[in-house]
């Protein structure tokens, strides 16, 4: 290493080791106060099946009327990109699931944006548990659907890097209207039967990171009223939400048109969606010509969608789903080892709850993991607070030679072996997001600059995303997490 090289990472460390060790007793709090508005779910699980469904489905627009007016900022590619102009809503989506067997109903809520902070899906739960409108639930989560032509909801995206790019106003209505969203699917419920089916989508995904690995499988699940009044759709499928490209116009991507199609094609249909495991990086399959500007965009984005939806209505291996779910959430600590994120954290950007260790100059940021199980062994979920790389999910992990520290992966389990269940998929971005989780054993970081310039290894590949992750540890806390909450319920 050179020695302006040396002494640009000294620096560097000595700014970093100042921050920690200074920051004041307000970004603080404790692990009681951090989980205060978590619903934990069922302590054990059990199977023996309710008498049917219930099934609510609820929607907000959120997006802001005085775009023109008001300066908002794009998140998801360039910062200080502000809006302007809307070329289809952001929206709130959330549906409402019980099985009728006592333990009271779950809820899961959907944003068009790329991502939001655990601190603020508590504002949301806090919001609707004090509404007293939402009767027993025992279990409420909030997932981000990634688009990256959604508004600033993390604040990365500003005019400046150490401006916060949230609107205050435009947040404080997001969760107003999620709220709203969640407590009207309580109130628009109704008993019927529950579907699930699933299928492999073939030549439109694509990974730009080694190893090529991803779940392919566009998963549906179908509520089905006794009253025919019109069915809902859960949708589930691993790919950013990135195909506008660098644009100005507020956008929810191709999940908007995806959900459009299957609306449009079953009269009084309703329809959610849940992104999955996007890590490492998995998009559609024309990403690179979208990155280059060497694509119509819209056009492709929109087709894009549309044929998500034609697919997702043509599932016919549909199987009845017995009224059973089981679900369970647990508080954990991953350590903020990345130095920008705490100093966003530090100057008002990012809002991260954080706790600080033993070790002054070391914090931990508190996030939850959760899994739930449908019917009697027929689908697994786990839900998971950030972009997963699917390898963490599968357990195909870059061999000794082609990884980037050269070495094997280390992890007791990976998230498919944890279940038995027949089907299993990941809901990425739920109740937090912590950036990219990376594996270890190819977790790279620039040697001068951490977490601040990319790093490339000697196979000359990029290592950007761990520039976005809060550090090497994450994915085992998260694996041995998840496993002791999964032999918890057992």
């Amino acid at each position: 290493m050179k020695f302006k090289d040396r002494l640009l990472k000294s620096a560097v460390g000595t700014l970093s080791n100042t921050i920690l060790s200074t920051m004041p007793k307000r970004f603080f709090i404790t692990r009681e106060e951090a989980d205060r508005y978590m619903k934990t779910g069922d302590k054990v699980f059990t199977y023996e099946p309710g008498e049917k469904w219930t099934c609510g489905f609820g929607k907000t627009v959120y997006t802001p009327d005085d775009y023109d007016r008001k300066t908002y900022y794009i998140a998801g590619y360039d910062s200080d990109n502000p809006v302007k102009g809307v070329l289809d809503d952001l929206y709130a989506r959330a549906v409402y699931l019980d099985d009728n067997r006592g333990n009271g109903g779950a809820v899961f809520c959907a944003l068009d944006c790329v991502g939001i902070s655990r601190r603020d899906i508590n504002d949301i739960r806090k919001a609707v548990i004090e509404s007293g409108r939402l009767g027993q639930v025992k279990s409420i989560n909030i997932s981000s659907t990634h688009t990256h032509a959604g508004i600033d909801t993390q604040g990365l995206w500003g005019e400046k890097i150490y401006k916060c790019g949230k609107d205050k106003g435009f947040m404080e209505s997001l969760k107003e209207k999620a709220a709203q969203a969640i407590v009207a699917a309580y109130e628009n419920r109704k008993d019927g039967k529950l579907f699930m089916g699933h299928t492999a989508v073939e030549d439109m995904q694509a990974d730009v990171r080694t190893p090529v690995t991803y779940d392919k499988n566009l998963t549906r699940f179908r509520f089905s009223p006794y009253d025919r009044s019109g069915d809902v759709y859960i949708l589930n499928f691993a790919s950013h939400a990135e195909l506008l490209g660098t644009t100005s116009l507020v956008s929810a991507d191709f999940p908007a048109y995806l959900i459009k199609e299957i609306e449009e094609s079953v009269p009084g249909s309703e329809a959610v969606f849940f992104n999955g495991a996007v890590g490492g990086m998995i998009s559609a399959k024309e990403i690179k010509k979208v990155y280059r500007d060497s694509i119509d965009c819209e056009a492709y984005m929109k087709g894009f969608g549309k044929q998500l939806g034609q697919i997702a209505l043509s599932i016919e291996n549909e199987t009845q789903i017995e009224p059973v779910l089981n679900i369970k959430s647990k508080g954990i600590t991953v350590p903020g080892d990345n130095t920008v994120l705490i100093l966003a954290r530090y100057l008002n950007v990012l809002n991260n709850d954080l706790m600080r260790t033993e070790k002054r100059n070391r914090v931990c940021i508190y996030s939850e993991v959760g899994y739930m199980e449908l019917g009697n062994k027929d689908a697994a979920v786990f839900l998971i607070p950030g972009e997963l790389f699917p390898e963490l999910f599968n357990g195909e992990f870059l061999t000794e030679k082609d990884s980037a520290n050269h070495r094997l992966s280390s992890y007791k389990k990976v998230l498919a072996d944890m279940t038995d269940c027949k089907h299993k998929f990941v809901i990425g971005l739920c109740n937090d997001e912590l950036g990219y989780i990376v594996a270890e054993n190819d977790f790279l970081l620039n040697e001068t600059l951490p977490y601040i310039n990319k790093a490339t290894d000697d196979m000359d590949r990029d290592h950007y995303e761990e520039t976005n992750s809060t550090g090497p540890e994450t994915g085992k806390i998260i694996l041995d997490e998840t496993e002791k909450l999964i032999k918890s319920v057992h």
